[in-house]
């Protein structure tokens, strides 16, 4: 009695060991077949759409118009209930002199 428990033992875990090695073997081709997949998305899709996106922006910047705005002086813009902590205290932190007018208008007026 004794032996066909131990025989019916070794026989299961020789049945498991083969079922854990034939899992592995198809978990691997399914990573092999996903590392495939995604590589050639990346290549054929995420690099071309970068590129095009890039081509957009620069035709854009090239159609785009450089001159200044004109000042208009409105009263809810650029006010200026107390002074900057830095510098002058009349600029932003991220001034910007041909862009960002001044509560009188542009600096190089």
């Amino acid at each position: 009695m004794a032996a066909v428990g131990r025989l019916s033992r070794v026989l299961l875990r020789s049945a498991l060991a083969q079922n854990r090695r034939q899992l592995s073997a198809a978990a691997s081709a399914h990573g092999e077949e996903s590392a495939r997949t995604w590589k050639l998305l990346s290549f054929l899709v995420a690099l071309p759409a970068v590129g095009v996106c890039m081509l957009n922006c620069y035709l854009k910047e090239q159609s785009h118009s450089h001159e200044q705005p004109e000042f208009q002086p409105y009263s809810h813009l650029r006010i200026r209930s107390k002074r900057f902590p830095w510098g002058e205290g009349n600029k932003t932190l991220f001034h910007n002199g041909h862009v960002n007018a001044l509560p009188d208008g542009y600096e190089s007026h």
